[in-house]
């Protein structure tokens, strides 16, 4: 076993786990925590902007 064998199969691990993450966060089960993560934004706060008292 030399050096680029180790090399290839070090990028081949890395590819295989770059596909499985891309997998999972395409995944459609995923979508609902998505949804409302985009809709942080637009949430109401509980204070006013101008007042910082706690």
């Amino acid at each position: 076993m030399d050096i680029n064998f180790l090399r290839g199969l070090a990028t081949l691990i890395l590819f295989i786990a770059f596909i499985g993450m891309c997998i999972w966060v395409y995944s459609s089960k995923r979508k609902k925590g998505y949804d409302e993560a985009a809709n942080l934004p637009f949430a109401e706060d509980d204070q006013p902007r101008g007042s910082h008292h706690e």
